[in-house]
């Protein structure tokens, strides 16, 4: 009888299925949690609400928010830089 291995099993999640809540999000792309919900605000990510309050992102918006990371703090772009840079990439 052969046995799989741990690391044989892997799981597939769509990268577009909210999943992780906002205190999690913080801690895996290095951005406070107030920093991210004027994101929000301003429309730079727009995560799925559970039950109308609760945000919940995708790995989708933990990429996006990883550049965001970046362009704040190795380029020094404020908020409404970056809305302008991703409505440019965007087009």
């Amino acid at each position: 009888m052969v046995f799989k291995q741990f690391d044989d099993f892997d799981i597939d999640i769509d990268p577009c299925e909210p999943i992780y809540i906002i205190s999690v999000v913080s801690r895996l792309v290095h951005i406070p949690e107030w920093t991210i919900r004027v994101l929000d605000k301003e429309g730079v990510v727009s995560p799925k609400r559970k039950k109308g309050k609760k945000r919940l992102y995708c790995q989708k918006d933990l990429k996006r928010l990883e550049y965001v990371h970046y362009l704040m703090s190795e380029k020094g772009v404020n908020i409404k830089g970056i809305k302008v840079i991703l409505e440019k990439e965007e087009e």
